[in-house]
């Protein structure tokens, strides 16, 4: 579905023209489009296929034209004349956090800063801090802000990376003469964000499978086309270019150079000083005794000979990974029986409780938990206490209909800014799953947000703590928290915290989750879908937790249902 997309493009339009100052309704009723396209379960682009666009709800005839060329054409008119209306660098700074359209205006007008050179720069001298709405504080806020973007911005995320690199991967897959194909370097990793996308394939013909790879459809720019590589640049998000460079090796070499180009450049290191240590020689092309390969056609191969029991690439990354005796059975996405976090249409996600259920058998799981937004988050439609009953009726009603297919009652309850939660007692003992979750004043104030997770991980009827950073990646830091502190408490009282598989948010991090997992605690791996589609991102979730060395035992939602019921039980006791 492109909804998603266009629910982007159409808050950028709002963004645009509320930094030119145009009206507010104008600037409000392109917000609503775009509210509207995101909880909207239908693929917006079959209603614009069938021309019906303007007997939906706030679409009139001037935006149906522009979800009609967006879906023809890729991009709006309206949102390309925006942007080029502004200073080229001022659009930019809507990627600080605390910096929105009315600010940008503000500092633009007032202090003529055009980009993020002349933010800064009105920063060191003072100027911003004296600018009515601004101060000292704020003036802080925007430099750590920017601090953020300069070293989170140039690298591409994970889950955008991703379904690129496999679509590419399966291009070069179709072309004859090739033979394995995989793909390499930091995305291979699970690392959450990557620069390059590294592919490599097997031929003796490269100079041949280079220049296919290079005139494959939707290829932006090509870079090199050479005998065994060729780099190209292919569209990314936010108008981005993301770089595929295709490696072309023999058969005898193939091992080798996966194992090469997969990294990381710490875990080669170690691995090369082990080999001179052993008198041999290890580079891309194999791994040799004098002028002889005694090993390179497989990446086992490379390990083997070198005495070590083969380690699985999100682990690469020289965090003791040497010091293994056999290769650890990490979790994998065909250990995952269920998921634990999911919102419906009850609240502000766009599928049923019902289609949500029949995906979730589709894809061989055992059990779901519907978790809906607690009051708090109103901008998530979140439910009343008289709505949450009700809605925990209708999640028993459904739970008894659909064969096949336990589906929890349950919440995501807002973690309040002093510590208590969105729902009283008696509400969440009524739930079968409690995920509890901070969503608004991520930062410290009277109570910080490590005491906040405390209070939340003690409380007797929660069982996993969501997302518990708060980070989302490359928008977002995460809290201030002690991390130690919760895990902790979580070994303590036995509650879960969650790896949450979104690929904006991937929390807890792969640190985390490590610390997590030599500290006995629980971990849940959830999607928090909001439609069906995004069940898909559990394997993001899934390397994520193999990145932190997690196991399938030390996962909740890896257990049989009836183990799950037990461990809920237990966790309430």
């Amino acid at each position: 579905m492109i909804n998603g997309e266009l629910a982007q493009a159409f808050n950028r339009i709002a963004d645009l023209m509320e930094i030119r100052g145009t009206d507010g309704f104008r600037v409000n009723s392109y917000r609503r489009v775009a509210r509207f396209l995101k909880s909207h379960p239908e693929d917006i682009a079959v209603a614009a296929a069938e021309k019906r666009l303007t007997k939906l709800p706030g679409i009139g005839k001037g935006i149906a034209a522009k979800i009609e060329q967006y879906v023809e054409s890729g991009r709006i008119d309206a949102l390309d004349e925006l942007e080029a209306s502004l200073p080229p660098g001022l659009p930019d700074l809507l990627r600080i956090q605390s910096l929105g359209p009315k600010k940008i205006a503000l500092v633009h007008d007032q202090l003529g800063v055009g980009g993020l050179d002349d933010l800064k720069r009105v920063i060191e001298s003072g100027e911003l801090a004296e600018l009515a709405g601004f101060g000292a504080v704020t003036a802080k806020k925007l430099a750590e802000g920017i601090a953020f973007v300069e070293t989170s911005g140039e690298r591409t995320p994970l889950g955008i990376a991703l379904p690129i690199a496999e679509a590419m991967a399966d291009a070069v897959r179709a072309i004859a003469g090739v033979g394995r194909v995989d793909i390499a370097g930091s995305l291979r990793r699970g690392d959450e964000t990557i620069g390059d996308i590294d592919l490599l394939c097997e031929s003796d013909s490269g100079e041949r499978i280079v220049g296919v790879f290079t005139e494959q459809d939707g290829v932006s720019r090509v870079l090199a086309s050479g005998k065994t590589k060729g780099a190209i640049t292919v569209a990314s998000e936010r108008g981005r270019e993301l770089q595929i460079d295709l490696r072309v090796v023999r058969t005898e070499s193939y091992g080798a150079a996966l194992q090469y180009f997969s990294g990381s450049k710490a875990h080669n290191v170690r691995l090369r000083e082990i080999a001179v240590r052993n008198k041999l020689r290890l580079n891309e092309y194999g791994l040799y005794e004098g002028e002889r390969r005694v090993a390179g056609e497989t990446e086992e191969s490379i390990y083997a000979a070198l005495g070590l029991p083969f380690v699985p690439p999100e682990i690469r990354e020289d965090r003791g990974e040497f010091d293994l005796d056999e290769t650890p059975s990490l979790v994998s996405v065909g250990d995952i029986r269920g998921d634990l976090h999911l919102h419906t249409t009850a609240s502000d996600g766009r599928c049923t409780i019902d289609e949500m259920a029949e995906e979730a058998k589709r894809l061989g799981y055992e059990y779901i938990a519907v978790t809906d937004h607690s009051r708090s988050s109103a901008i998530a439609n979140g439910l009343s206490d008289e709505r949450m009953l009700e809605h925990l009726e209708t999640v028993r009603s459904a739970d008894a209909r659909i064969e096949g297919m336990k589906v929890f009652t349950g919440c995501e309850c807002d973690i309040l800014a002093d510590g208590s939660l969105d729902y009283s007692d008696e509400i969440l003992a009524a739930c079968d799953v409690v995920v509890a979750s901070i969503h608004a004043r991520h930062t410290r104030g009277r109570t910080s947000p490590t005491e906040r997770l405390l209070r939340a991980i003690a409380h007797p009827s929660v069982h996993i703590i969501g997302h518990a950073t708060g980070r989302l990646i490359q928008r977002r830091p995460a809290m201030d928290i002690d991390m130690a502190a919760i895990v902790g408490a979580a070994s303590e009282h036995g509650t879960a915290l969650e790896v949450n598989a979104s690929w904006q948010r991937l929390d807890l991090k792969d640190l985390d989750v490590r610390r997590a997992v030599e500290a006995g605690v629980m971990l849940a791996i959830n999607t928090d879908s909001h439609h069906v589609d995004g069940y898909g991102q559990i394997r993001l979730g899934v390397m994520t937790a193999r990145r932190g060395w997690a196991r399938p035992g030390n996962i909740l939602n890896t257990r049989h249902l009836r183990d799950v019921e037990s461990w809920l039980r237990r966790a309430e006791q």
